[in-house]
């Protein structure tokens, strides 16, 4: 299905049932982000999984909860050569990894290479910073939805398109202010680490820092 989209750009959207079909091939980089039915690791199910090859089209793979089954997005999540493009990508890993049973690597985390390059603002959700960096004024009004309904409507498909469509414009300009500040390196080093904070998660330490002196 097609439908306008917000600054008069017209983008796909992919609604697929329990997978992604044989054959999608979303490039080297993936946007990826995942709808749920809360915020809880140990009570709330993950519900849906979109993602974009950051050229105005997204794929919105609503999984079989009482299997999760879905071969063709688990390779992808799991594919060395194609690194995984998220926002806040410390939630979505863990739910990745509890629910899908995958280890997410290579990462790109645009909320952790924000607070590493956006000293100057304490504005890191994602609506600031896609507002900041490519001028497109995201809806979260879908944001509190029941994500595990047995049919998405339009406006959950329009939603969870948007939070994947504007990343890699988003990693782009991330990446010069962290070239520039020379904190790339650190950059790249917390995005490596995530998969063992997502499993710290999992394993009850969520809250705690376990590097502290105390």
């Amino acid at each position: 299905m097609v439908r306008q989209f917000e600054g008069g750009a017209r983008v796909s959207v992919h609604y697929h049932k329990f997978d992604l079909p044989d054959g999608v091939d979303l490039g080297p980089v993936v946007a990826v982000d995942t709808e749920t039915l809360g915020l809880s690791l140990v009570r709330d199910a993950l519900c849906v999984v979109q993602l974009s090859a950051g050229d105005g089209h997204a794929h919105v793979v609503q999984l079989d909860r009482s299997t999760y089954d879905c071969p063709n997005l688990k390779a992808l999540l799991q594919d060395p050569l194609v690194e995984k493009l998220f926002h806040f990508a410390r939630f979505d890993v863990a739910m990745c990894k509890l629910h899908l049973d995958v280890d997410v690597a290579p990462i790109f985390c645009t909320k952790i290479a924000s607070k590493l390059a956006r000293t100057y603002t304490d504005r890191h959700g994602l609506k600031d910073l896609v507002k900041e960096l490519t001028g497109v004024e995201l809806s979260k009004q879908q944001q509190s939805s029941d994500w595990g309904a047995a049919e998405l409507t339009d406006a959950q498909l329009h939603y969870a398109a948007s939070d994947v469509l504007h990343l890699h414009a988003c990693r782009d300009r991330l990446s010069v202010m962290l070239e520039r500040e020379g904190r790339m390196e650190l950059a790249r080093a917390c995005f490596d680490f995530l998969p063992v904070r997502a499993v710290l998660d999992l394993a009850g330490w969520p809250d705690q820092d376990i590097f502290a002196h105390t």
